[in-house]
């Protein structure tokens, strides 16, 4: 019997917050199929499962925090028979099932005292069934999910909710409440919430309703009510306000002022998840420079045949497949990544252990600030093409809060490519386990000698970090020269 547990999603990561399971007891599960959203200090991540079987019992609860390593369900063979009772079926209650569903009323935090997650999970399931006439289809079931909040924090929200209920439709008010009366007064097409997502909009007096959501079969998470909180205040605002420093979070909370002056910018969320984000960035840069001896090279590259093939080579591609000059840069960093081993690898044990591939951790900007890195794997196999292919769908669904947890993997080296906001180079800081960091500024046009005459040329300034404890700047040396010889023959990247 295997067992799926909390991921490990970073390097800093201690613990996660189950924020959302994709499945359910009985449920055959294969390889790669995403099974549980987790949130950590920088986002939620939709996570994988790595082996096929039969889904046990969900051992951890909607809303709980575990450490990294916890398991949170098993998974038996895929012969084996299954369990009695699954959580989200639509029709109807198993039988055999009903002693358990008896115990407790769902939603009552005395009924529930002394069981395990597991236990409360099927108690407040089968207590809280959908009706026959209720449409039957998973993203509508409603009376499984205000259940699975858990009992202590409701008590001390409840003046909360009813002061940002104050100035909101009745509908919207009219989804607080026990669980079957929220499920009967939503929209017949409303998909299932979050618990989180739904303690959230409380907080912040977002509509429910009007949330469009991300998750499976249009489920409401977490990251689709953090959306909405400043765009739903700026919907009256007219001219639309212009980007600038965020309002205090009191403002856009009360509902009093809505969208006056609270432009979009990077939020604090109700939850704080935008201060986590910094805090845990603020903590492994700070690990960085305290343990790691960096050391700086720079180096300038002629790239305008690099240039010349992307502008050639998208004459022939349609418009939503045309490459970037940024790209071959990452194919060209992951090439010469894995022909100087001593810098793709990791520091761990007081020692230097090579990567058996090149794992390349692409390092993005959020358009509400912070970073995340996902790794984009075997970067060295892949062509230009491929490459931003995968550059496009890692940063479409990182600024959607959509990576897996494959995704976040931790990468053998990291490139930081700045060229987009303007910068001529960036000087990284290494992400630990890391022994390098390769950087890129903005690709320009600037006088350059090319065989005894004078020209302008269009030119890049790579730079290298590196871990002066596995590495000297010769050996970085050597990886700035190979990305320019790379860059030299882009047909061949």
């Amino acid at each position: 019997m295997g067992e799926f547990r909390m991921p490990s999603l970073g390097a800093d990561m201690e613990e996660g917050i189950l924020l959302e399971w994709l499945t359910e007891p009985g449920a055959t599960v294969h390889r790669g199929d995403v099974v549980a959203v987790v949130e950590t200090p920088k986002s939620a991540v939709e996570v994988e499962t790595f082996e096929d079987g039969v889904v046990g019992d969900l051992l951890v609860g909607e809303g709980e925090t575990v450490p990294v390593g916890t398991v949170l369900t098993t998974l038996g063979a895929a012969e084996a028979k299954a369990p009695e009772h699954r959580p989200r079926s639509v029709a109807g209650t198993p039988a055999g099932a009903g002693a358990t569903a008896q115990q407790p009323a769902a939603g009552h935090p005395a009924a529930e005292r002394g069981l395990t997650p597991p236990q409360r999970h099927r108690a407040r399931q089968q207590a809280n069934a959908p009706s026959p006439e209720r449409p039957a289809e998973r993203p509508r079931e409603r009376p499984a999910e205000r259940p699975r909040e858990r009992p202590a924090e409701r008590p001390a929200q409840r003046p909360q909710e009813q002061a940002a209920r104050a100035t909101r439709p009745a509908p919207s008010a009219a989804d607080h409440g026990v669980a079957s009366t929220g499920a009967r007064t939503r929209p017949p097409g409303r998909h299932r919430v979050s618990p989180l997502a739904r303690r959230l909009a409380e907080e912040a007096g977002v509509d429910l309703s009007r949330v469009v959501g991300t998750g499976a079969a249009g489920a409401v998470r977490a990251v689709d009510v953090r959306g909405a909180v400043i765009p739903a205040g700026a919907a009256t605002a007219a001219p639309p306000a212009t980007p600038a420093t965020p309002g205090p979070p009191a403002a856009r909370q009360n509902g009093s002022t809505p969208g006056a002056t609270t432009p979009p910018g990077p939020p604090t969320h109700a939850d704080g998840s935008a201060t986590d984000m910094r805090r845990s960035i603020a903590a492994l840069m700070s690990r960085s420079n305290r343990e790691i001896p960096h050391y700086h090279l720079t180096l300038t590259i002629d790239v305008q045949a690099a240039v010349d093939f992307v502008h050639a080579r998208n004459r022939e591609l349609p418009m939503g497949e045309q490459l970037v000059t940024a790209a071959l840069l990452l194919v060209a960093a992951a090439r010469a990544a894995k022909e100087v081993p001593q810098l793709n690898g990791h520091w761990v044990d007081d020692g230097f252990r090579p990567a058996s591939r090149v794992d390349l951790g692409l390092i993005l900007s959020l358009r509400g600030g912070g970073l995340l890195v996902p790794a984009i794997a075997d970067a060295d196999l892949l062509g230009a093409e491929a490459m931003m292919s995968r550059i496009r769908e890692l940063t479409k669904r990182a600024r959607a809060g959509r990576l897996r947890g494959s995704d976040l993997s931790t990468p053998s080296i990291s490139v930081s490519n700045l060229g987009d906001q303007g910068a001529d180079s960036v000087l990284g800081v290494i992400y630990p386990p890391q022994v390098a960091l390769v950087g890129f500024g903005a690709v320009g046009q600037r006088p350059w000698a090319v065989g005894g005459m004078l020209g302008v040329r269009s030119l890049v300034t790579a730079t290298l970090s590196g871990d002066h404890r596995a590495t000297d700047g010769a050996t970085g040396a050597r990886l700035l020269r190979a990305i320019d010889r790379l860059l030299q023959r882009p047909e061949e990247l």
